[in-house]
């Protein structure tokens, strides 16, 4: 029996997708194992990044079918950059500053235990494209239209710390705009599939209240 190209799209790209962050799962959870000698705050912060890595795995290899999804190239280019693209930043050096791994360390737990609150509200309805499946409106929902990305962007603050340098900042400011792209994108989605979403989204911010 022959898939529809739209559902064998969305089980290739879960797949691979789900593979690149369990790559990078194991090759944080390797360097951990190679740098036993390291002070205990780096290790703390490689481990959680690790963590961070696995669970993001399991929420794409798991995320339910869409209504509907962003139309044309650019919502996936958007996508693919802002989700795959920047996490390469594990490949660069570390950062040996005691205070750059605490401060990574925090950055990075608040950010998965905020990523856990968000997704046990948005349940199966978690996507990387620009993608409509339902309109949540409890938990984080309830002040913002999308705690998932800010989330994110705590977590990836803290992988930056881990790797501190120029080129590291420059890619945090890169990401940052991505992530403002992929919102529109996602926000045109479900206006023009999901009617309710037209009235939620007038009462709430976008990610930081009383900001945007």
């Amino acid at each position: 029996m022959t898939l529809p190209t739209n559902l064998a799209y969305d089980r290739i790209t879960r797949l691979l997708g789900s593979a690149w962050f369990f790559l990078l799962g194991l090759v944080v959870t390797f360097k951990l194992g190679t740098a036993a000698d390291e002070p205990w705050p780096s290790l703390v912060s490689s481990f959680c990044v690790a963590v961070f890595y696995l669970m993001l795995a399991l929420l794409i290899l798991t995320r339910g079918p869409a209504k509907a999804q962003a139309e044309g190239l650019l919502p996936r280019i958007a996508a693919f950059v802002g989700t795959y693209w920047p996490w390469t930043i594990t490949f660069f050096p570390k950062t040996e500053g005691t205070l750059a791994n605490l401060v990574s360390t925090i950055c990075v737990l608040t950010g998965m235990i905020m990523i856990l609150v968000t997704v046990r509200h948005l349940g199966r309805s978690f996507s990387l494209v620009p993608q409509a499946r339902s309109v949540v409106q409890t938990g984080p929902y309830r002040w913002i239209k999308h705690p998932l990305y800010l989330s994110e962007e705590i977590v990836f603050l803290g992988v930056v710390l881990q790797h501190l340098s120029w080129m590291t900042v420059g890619l945090l400011i890169l990401h940052i705009c991505i992530q403002v792209w992929r919102i529109h994108y996602e926000e045109d989605v479900l206006r023009r599939t999901l009617p309710e979403y037209s009235s939620y989204e007038a009462s709430r911010w976008r990610l930081i209240p009383y900001v945007w």
